[in-house]
């Protein structure tokens, strides 16, 4: 599924390579917007609050994300496209280790304990499974990195479909309110990893 993107006119091809991108980018975004939409039918407002309170917190994680996977994937695509072997394995492993560092680093931060506590339960467990958001991107980004942007945004797809339905189990089958919220978003984008 990898696409050669130095043949063919240059329009056509960008064009394929990007769409999926640009879904997968609305698909992204629908984690939290599910969580809060699921939350506030079920659990009530205050939850509602408490999700919808974190969404520029989960909004930054994410974008960081994709930021960080999406600079791993420039020395990918180099070597790839030199057919370096070598220097492609050199920098998937940097990219794994750098990553488990932002891990770390992200996951120790910590939430300011003025807001809702269901808030800070929310973007702390969120935030414990950071590891399944910076995996999927680092992944994405290296198969982006050989031309294959249609197999990420199929397991994103997959991903945000099953968080629907862990998010419904766990809210409305377990009571786990917003915790659940949090733990289905965490086992979905794991699992898509």
């Amino acid at each position: 599924m990898q696409l050669d993107m130095t043949k063919g006119r240059p329009l056509p091809v960008i064009l394929k390579f990007t769409i999926p991108l640009i879904i997968g980018n609305v698909f992204q975004q629908l984690y939290n917007m599910v969580d809060t939409i699921i939350v506030g039918r079920y659990v009530g407002a205050d939850a509602l609050a408490a999700v919808g309170s974190t969404g520029t917190i989960m909004f930054l994680l994410t974008g960081f994300s994709q930021g960080i996977t999406a600079g791993f994937s420039i020395l990918i695509s180099q070597r790839y496209g030199a057919k370096d072997e070598n220097g492609v394995k050199r920098a998937v492993a940097n990219g794994i280790f750098l990553s488990i560092f932002f891990t770390l680093l992200l996951t120790v931060m910590n939430t300011p304990k003025n807001i809702f506590d269901d808030a800070y339960s929310y973007i702390m467990i969120i935030t414990a499974g950071i590891v399944a958001n910076i995996f999927y991107n680092l992944l994405s980004a290296y198969l982006r990195a050989v031309g294959n942007s249609k197999v990420p945004l199929f397991f994103l797809v997959f991903s945000a479909c099953l968080n629907v339905i862990l998010d419904l189990f766990f809210i409305i089958r377990l009571h786990m309110g917003v915790s659940g919220a949090a733990w289905a978003t965490n086992l979905a984008q794991a699992i898509s990893a």
